[in-house]
């Protein structure tokens, strides 16, 4: 939103006016949100309409005004900044009608999708802006007085309508004065703030003994940040991956390289994580504002979520309040989680989730899912809407799931049937949007007669523009029905086709367009990004610099690839600090999950082996399986064990729709020291695989069945296709290395601190293959290979040296 740089202010005139004077209600029965989307085209009909001007017209002049500033008893310099859309000199005959004057008028244009008849006045933010630079040209060229015109544009039909204004210099000086005023209480807030928090990280020293490796981890983020690159890191669990990034990025930050960071993520007990290692700085004496951004559902105060002052109390006169919250909030509070969110959004009776988007612009770290920085339809604007490159730093952790995420981010879809069910819903309402969905829905039955299965197009260029026209039709039909029946429905519609435009803008050699039949849905064409570096790199160009890091990103070489990596930038290999002697990792070299292979045998065999290993000790376990199908045969099994007394054992499955109370309660069963064995079946990939800490003995043994190779599907070969062409590693990266990250995933819940000790089995002829060991981790090696007739020796054996020890 700003910038200070040797006790210089920076701000721009649209953040300025947006920040100090925004008001009114929250309303998503507002069709807004596309006028940010509608910035490409935007520019281009503002170009059109300055072309049209004649020479009177002054096109895209840069203002800037500087003003002195006193803070915490120092002089500053704000500067307000920004560029007119245009600047009219002409001149008039005075009221007298004999003496033509001077005339200056500045020209503020808005590109908007709205239809123009529902414009009644122009927005007052709009109007703001305008105002600033009619009392920077004013100033500078010395005007008692001076116009202001708002020229409105709709995209679509090129359509203008104008509101005009004249103010005096001296209301105009007055109400900048305002203005700037209003701002320097927050900048006043500010300098202060990062004198207290550098002077604070100054002081902190890392928390902890350096376990082996580690110094030179934390040192190679520092290096990397300074030198505003990226870095890959594969760290073993037990290395202090959070702590190895965040102590090195907040020294940073102190030390004047960096004003944020932002803490990336993909599940809730990684963010856990990372709220505890901010809070173990923070005992020592740092001073940082985190604040963890949580998913609108979470935060609301309705049972449904929505969002306008008819059916939210809150979302009445949200902005009018908003700015006194965060105050409040930030002026008292630095561990900004979503308790203290709630707390005060109700104490001023604001929206929780809007005030936590708002509190971040004035916190030193942002605590966040993946998809406030990279996906294009929950990206936080306020820090990535533009091209400026900023000083942020990129904190990613587990980055392996960035990859399938990036995926989808990027990727569209629109289904036909789609377009048929939201016809009858609107076409009492509006026969010219059910045409235009008519249209859309042809386009479609044109693309179905060429696919039997699965095709690949290479032009879709009727259905975008049928695509198009039914957008903007969209934008007039919301504004003008606000509450109908299945409203709803549409905007989902609306969202997708906007979205799938969005993403067609985005085609190139790294996307694939086809068409195939959805199981629930029908038929559909997909926009697929085969590969999210191009798209992730403009997002992290923003920033300073990146660290990904991850216990499995292996192979390096195929995550800088997917990851927006190049040859310039760095990758650490972190060595496990765990003793060996302190696991034992076994391949049952007897069994095979292929599909060909899968039969009762096979499945009996599994159940032999999980028998074995949990027969050898009592304690906790955990199977992990490729498919829910194949837990629950094994699962069969063995609670047919249990009924006649083979294995004494209780035995827990996964399911597919566990609420988060029963994924507490799943893991909560697994307590140190137990009297009796469990055995939790789940399901790699899933919930329990990555992201969870028993430490101790709460878990000591874990079997993977299966390589994790993922389903054979259209768009898994469409992959391997495409990469065969691309690099001839078609399969690898199609299947393989999805597959034995989930492996990897899975093994590393079982030896969490220097303490444990515990049993991995590996349950695939396949894992004995090189290409698979390939991908092991150094830390794999020895291990023992065996079948299930020797396995309980090995374990038993195992199990007397740790007693020993």
């Amino acid at each position: 939103m700003y910038k200070i740089v040797d006790h210089v202010i920076k701000v721009s005139v649209r953040n300025l006016v947006e920040f100090i004077l925004r008001s009114g209600n929250i309303d998503n029965t507002q069709v807004t949100t596309a006028d940010a989307d509608a910035m490409q085209e935007g520019s281009r009909i503002h170009r059109k309409i300055q072309k049209r001007m004649g020479s009177e017209y002054q096109a895209e002049v840069p203002l800037s005004i500087t003003v002195p500033a006193f803070i915490l008893d120092e002089e500053y310099s704000l500067c307000v900044e920004g560029r007119a859309d245009g600047i009219i000199h002409t001149s008039k005959l005075n009221e007298d009608n004999n003496l033509y004057e001077n005339v200056v008028i500045i020209d503020e244009i808005k590109a908007i999708y709205m239809e123009l008849s529902f414009l009644k006045e122009a927005s007052p933010v709009h109007l703001a802006q305008a105002m600033c630079y009619a009392y920077i040209t004013a100033k500078q060229e010395k005007l008692d007085s001076i116009g202001v015109r708002m020229s409105y544009c709709n995209i679509e039909t090129e359509q203008m309508k104008y509101f005009e204004e004249t103010y005096t210099y001296s209301f105009l000086e007055s109400w900048f004065k305002d203005l700037t005023s209003e701002f320097a209480k927050w900048m006043e807030w500010q300098c202060n703030w990062m004198q207290k928090r550098n002077s604070s990280i100054k002081g902190i020293d890392f928390p902890f003994p350096y376990r082996v490796g580690q110094r030179d981890l934390v040192t190679g983020v520092y290096k990397t940040i300074i030198r505003n690159k990226k870095l890959y890191i594969e760290a073993p669990t037990g290395v202090g991956k959070t702590i190895s990034t965040v102590y090195p990025s907040v020294k940073a930050i102190g030390e004047g390289y960096s004003n944020k960071l932002f803490y990336m993520t993909a599940k809730t007990i990684t963010r856990t994580a990372a709220e505890d290692t901010f809070r173990i700085l923070q005992d020592k004496g740092m001073q940082l504002k985190v604040t963890t951004i949580t998913a609108k559902e979470k935060f609301c105060i309705l049972e449904k979520t929505d969002c306008n002052p008819g059916a939210c109390e809150r979302a009445k006169g949200h902005y009018d309040r908003v700015n006194d919250a965060v105050y409040d909030l930030i002026t008292h509070e630095n561990a900004i989680s979503r308790e203290l969110i709630l707390e005060y959004a109700q104490k001023h009776l604001v929206c929780p989730f809007e005030m936590c988007l708002d509190v971040t612009n004035w916190s030193d770290a942002v605590i966040c899912d993946y998809n406030y920085v990279f996906d294009p339809n929950v990206y936080l604007r306020r820090f990535f809407a533009n091209d400026t490159k900023n000083d942020y730093i990129f904190l990613i952790d587990e980055a392996h799931n960035l990859v399938e995420r990036a995926r989808e981010m990027y990727s569209a879809q629109v289904f036909k049937q789609h377009f048929l069910d939201v016809k009858k819903f609107v076409a009492g309402y509006s026969k010219k949007l059910a045409k235009r969905l008519e249209a859309c829905n042809s386009s479609m039955l044109k693309l179905k007669r060429d696919c039997e299965e699965c095709e690949i197009v290479e032009s879709i260029g009727d259905l975008v523009l049928n695509l198009m026209r039914l957008l903007a039709e969209f934008e007039e039909f919301l504004v003008e029905w606000k509450n109908f029946d299945n409203r709803d429905r549409c905007m989902e519609l609306y969202l997708l086709v906007r979205h799938f435009l969005n993403m067609h803008e985005l085609l190139d050699e790294n996307y694939l367009i086809y068409t195939d039949y959805d199981e629930k849905e029908g038929f559909r064409v997909r926009l697929q990004c085969m590969n999210p570096a191009r798209n992730l790199a403009t997002c992290l160009s923003k920033g300073k610099s990146a660290i990904f890091f991850s216990a499995t990103l292996l192979p390096i070489h195929y995550y800088k690839d997917q990851l927006a990596g190049t040859e310039e930038d760095y990758a650490i290999y972190a060595p496990s600090p765990f003793e060996k002697e302190k696991r034992l990792l076994v391949i049952g070299n007897d069994v095979s999950t292929k599909y060909t292979r899968r039969n009762q045998s096979e499945y009996q065999k599994i159940a032999s082996y999980i028998i074995q290993l949990a027969g050898a000790k009592v304690g906790n376990y955990m199977a992990f399986f490729p498919s829910y199908q194949l837990m629950n045969e094994v699962g069969r099994i063995l609670e047919e064990k249990i009924l006649i007394g083979e294995l004494k054992a209780q035995v827990e499955l996964q399911h597919n729709s566990m609420t988060e109370r029963e994924k507490e309660q799943f893991l909560e069963d697994f307590v140190e020291d137990p009297d009796e064995t469990r055995i939790g079946l789940c399901v790699m990939g899933g919930i329990f695989s990555e992201g969870i800490d028993l430490r101790s003995n709460r878990l000591i043994g874990v079997i993977i069945v299966g390589t994790g190779l993922p389903m054979v599907c259209n768009e898994r070969e469409l992959f391997r296709s495409y990469y065969d062409r691309c690099n001839g590693n078609g399969f690898d990266y199609a299947y393989l290395y999805n597959g034995m990250n989930k492996v990897l995933q899975s093994a590393g819940r079982v030896i969490r601190t220097q303490e444990d000790h515990g049993v991995i089995v590996l349950l695939d002829e396949r894992f004995t293959n090189r290409q698979y060991q390939n991908l092991f981790p150094r830390e794999w090696f020895p291990h023992e290979v065996t079948g299930y007739t020797k396995f309980p020796s090995l374990v038993e054996k195992f199990w007397n040296e740790v007693s020993i020890s």
